[in-house]
């Protein structure tokens, strides 16, 4: 087998691990957080999945070693995905159905397309890009109409909790974006650890402030979800997501979100007996071309050259 090959096939491993364990993660969370707040469970799953995924580095001979500025850009980078967004999801999770929360975070790749292109890029989507930023709207409305029409106090309590949802989406895309860019010279896999090890600990830092800590049970079942998260959402899927930043174009790993709603909501359906009503199915059926549509665009340069958005680096195509 070539280099080549080898990479191929790394690349099609780290795919599946991410689409499969990623979508069941939405159900660990949710059943996590009916024990253990958002704050105190994830600070406890990165910390712990930190601290280990820097031993096993440091075991097998790879690079921990990084100097202050590199530090100051991994911790950055950790709390907006861990701390910020991760945890919003989480919190949204106490009152959002996880099949929901999922189809709402699919908009992930919307908001790399804005990020990659107006942000760090200066190019402007193409026709397709911005028909699939509108198509998402859409897509999120229909999702959102039932909880924005209800009158009771749950129902009003899930719609402002799955509207900030959105914007947590939002410091998960800005996270993903400079991972891409700050990363560089570092192991993959080490930044993983040293991202989920700072988010850890100021996750847990934030717990202690709001006295997460009385508000705890630590049940068998609560237990066992934080270390199903830490072991296939943090170590396996977090870190072949981490990788696939560094070797595969953004656009193609936002695919991801294509794959992970499908996933959490027939887990929610079959574990939690969620209900799958016509608004998630008709809302699912547009979120997934609005991604389609932006993962697939083009971007049109100054000099009005298309390319994909973003460019797709050749060992990956």
């Amino acid at each position: 087998m070539t280099q080549a090959e080898q990479h191929r096939w790394r690349v099609i491993v780290a795919f599946l691990l991410v689409y499969v364990f990623w979508g069941s993660t939405y159900l660990g969370i949710g059943i996590a957080v009916k024990y253990v707040p958002p704050y105190l469970m994830t600070g406890v799953r990165f910390l712990i999945a930190g601290v280990l995924m820097l031993f096993y580095c440091w075991k097998t001979g790879r690079g921990i070693r990084v100097n202050l500025p590199q530090l100051a850009r991994l911790a950055v980078i950790g709390c907006l995905l861990l701390s910020v967004g991760n945890v919003v999801l989480a919190w949204a999770e106490e009152v959002v159905p996880t099949g929901l929360a999922a189809l709402i975070v699919a908009v992930t790749p919307l908001w790399f397309l804005v990020i990659d292109s107006f942000v760090f890029r200066g190019d402007r989507p193409s026709g397709k890009g911005y028909a699939g930023l509108a198509l998402g709207i859409v897509g999120i409305a229909i999702l959102l109409w039932p909880k924005l029409m209800a009158t009771t106090a749950l129902g009003r309590k899930q719609f402002f909790a799955a509207s900030v949802l959105i914007f947590g989406s939002l410091a998960w895309s800005l996270g993903s974006a400079l991972s891409k860019r700050w990363q560089g010279g570092i192991d993959p896999f080490s930044a993983s650890g040293w991202e989920m090890a700072v988010a850890g600990v100021v996750n847990l830092l934030i717990a202690t402030c709001f006295g997460e800590w009385s508000h705890a049970h630590w049940t068998a079942q609560g237990i066992g979800a934080i270390a199903y998260l830490v072991v296939f959402g943090s170590w396996v899927g977090f870190s072949a997501y981490i990788w696939l930043l560094q070797h595969v174009s953004m656009s193609k790993v936002a695919t991801y979100a294509y794959v992970n709603p499908v996933v959490a909501v027939f887990l929610g359906w079959i574990a939690l007996h969620e209900r799958v009503d016509a608004y998630i199915l008709g809302g699912t059926a547009v979120v997934v071309i609005s991604v389609a549509l932006v993962t697939q665009s083009k971007v049109k340069k100054r000099s009005d050259r298309e390319e994909p958005l973003p460019a797709c680096e050749a060992s990956a195509d």
